[in-house]
């Protein structure tokens, strides 16, 4: 791994946003005891029972989702849609102001995310393939938010250049540390993951507004692309702050085996495609093999693939026994994984719900403490994970 040091987040803003939180989790609190949740199926784990608990179904492949302080979630759907749920109800008319995208294949509006002071300026980020002359490209804009629209929408980014192809976007997004991370695919073009005058098959860091800050680890280098805080990743779809710690944490899809769990540092090269530990869909070598100087090892990787898909680090007070546990979403795997990490090691992977046969696309936990989950399915449905003790 790389020299630098981790990002972390600054004392004022974690005081802050603790403060904020209390708010929050007394709000998800009352709103949890009058929502219109199903129970379903009690599950077991080696360290917890847990009743799983259908907030709402009626999603069209959602993706992911943020918490608004009222109480109510907000949810895209790849199609194109924002989606606001109050109190277990989804409500039938969407979002207005999405900005125009491109809703093909893996394409469509992807991640949301809330700014840090959404409750002084309402500010909610999109992540999204943009269309455009070329193709499509990952991109990000913000709106307003006011009622049931967005408002003053921009623009804030594209991962130019636009490219023909329908997969590999990216496109989770995170606040950390004072910064917007962005995680971008390479499209399915490889060489693009190494070229650092691309920034697709990279995490970017940007200021909110878009602008790139003056101490990104490839500013001062020639012909690269500034906006770029690591390169060679294939597509990671989940990305997650360790609160414990401060560091910033990311999955990715592999080929046929080879997804990584890897910790985020600039400037790092994370080695796709030159090292990996999967094969091509075929059944053949790709690259130089697993290892090669000056390219980062993952923290854990899985083969076969799960594909996975929303990363989460766990904090809360619901389930004190999973504290500092990684959940991991997974597509293909149909499952949430749960990661216990010591020392940027995993020493225990335990597989929940691999039994249900649902598509995992996104984890997180909610102010309430509780665990939410989306899954991803034409009737895709945000569920929620409760004590059962």
């Amino acid at each position: 791994m790389s020299d630098f040091e981790h990002v972390s987040v600054k004392p004022p803003v974690r005081r802050t946003l603790v403060a904020v939180q209390g708010i929050i989790i007394a709000i998800f609190c009352l709103a949890a005891s009058t929502d219109a949740a199903e129970r379903l199926e009690t599950h077991d784990s080696t360290r917890h029972r847990f009743q799983l608990v259908k907030v709402t179904d009626g999603l069209e492949h959602p993706w992911g989702l943020a918490f608004l302080p009222d109480g109510s979630i907000l949810v895209t759907e790849r199609p194109g849609r924002l989606r606001i749920i109050t109190d277990g109800r989804l409500d039938p008319e969407p979002v207005t102001g999405v900005p125009p995208l491109y809703a093909r294949g893996q394409g469509g509006l992807l991640d949301v995310a809330l700014h840090p002071r959404f409750m002084e300026n309402r500010l909610v980020y999109l992540s999204y393939a943009s269309p455009g002359e070329g193709g499509a490209a990952t991109a990000v804009a913000r709106g307003r938010l006011v009622g049931n629209r967005l408002e003053d929408v921009e623009e804030l980014y594209v991962a130019l250049p636009r490219s023909g192809g329908n997969r590999h976007f990216g496109s989770r997004l995170l606040f950390a540390g004072g910064y917007l991370f962005v995680t971008t695919g390479e499209r399915g073009d490889t060489d693009r993951a190494q070229k650092l005058d691309d920034p697709a098959g990279s995490i970017l860091r940007l200021h909110d507004d878009g602008r790139i800050p003056r101490d990104n680890p490839f500013v001062a280098q020639p012909g690269t692309r500034p906006e770029i805080y690591t390169y060679g990743n294939r597509n990671p779809q989940g990305m997650a702050l360790e609160p414990a710690t401060g560091r910033i944490y990311a999955v990715e899809h592999g080929p046929k085996g080879g997804d990584e769990l890897n910790r985020i540092e600039p400037g790092v090269n994370y080695g796709w495609p030159v090292i990996t530990y999967g094969l091509s869909y075929a059944g053949f070598k790709i690259g130089e093999g697993t290892h090669k100087a000056g390219m980062a090892q993952p923290v854990h990787y899985w083969v076969p693939s799960i594909s996975p898909s929303g990363l989460m680090v766990y904090d809360g007070d619901q389930f004190p026994d999973w504290h500092g546990s990684f959940f991991i979403g997974a597509l293909s795997g149909q499952l949430l994984a749960r990661l216990e990490v010591e020392q940027g090691k995993v020493v225990v992977e335990e597989h929940l719900l691999a039994d249900w046969g649902k598509r995992i696309r996104d984890v997180r936990q909610g102010p309430d403490g509780l665990i939410y989950l989306l899954t991803d399915h034409s009737n895709g449905m945000l569920l929620r994970m409760e004590p059962a003790d």
